[in-house]
């Protein structure tokens, strides 16, 4: 398994986290480790109403009280194409203009190389955010609670 990370700036100005990382796996099982309610689950956050249809309307809801956020995220589904990419916005604070993240599904020889791209932090906050907390959180989570969800899968 692989990975690189990078925050930097977008074109607007506002911040973003690029991630990337291979799995040894075939793209179908990473593509249902991100669409299937149950998988999601068990590496990000609890899906409430999450289908891969654009135009869905969903909830991604923390595990146990949360400090410092509300303890969830509001989400519509932007864009599905099967086995290659999804992208939804991400609301974690209704006083913030909303993110996009945008998961890709790329062929890696035997393997699938996923990129993450978390779009949209406004300001020094948004920077902080991205830099401090969002970056290393999505680092972590795609390189063990992921990880392990796709060895685990049949």
């Amino acid at each position: 398994m692989t990975t690189t990370t990078m925050v930097g700036a977008n074109r607007g100005g506002a911040s973003s986290i690029h991630r990337e990382i291979t799995y040894p796996h075939a793209r179908a099982k990473v593509w249902r480790a991100l669409t299937e309610p149950a998988l999601i689950e068990k590496w990000l956050m609890t899906p409430e109403g999450f289908a891969p249809v654009v135009g869905t309307k969903f909830i991604l809801r923390a595990k146990g009280p949360q400090r410092g956020w509300r303890g969830f995220v509001e989400c519509e589904v932007l864009e599905v194409t099967p086995e290659r990419s999804l992208a939804y916005s991400w609301i974690g604070d209704p006083a913030q203009p909303p993110l996009v993240l945008r998961l890709t599904l790329h062929e890696a020889g035997a393997g699938t190389r996923l990129v993450l791209d978390h779009d949209g932090f406004a300001g020094i906050s948004g920077w902080l955010l991205a830099r401090l907390i969002m970056g290393p959180g999505w680092g972590k989570m795609l390189r063990q609670p992921l990880a392990d969800v796709l060895g685990a899968m049949d």
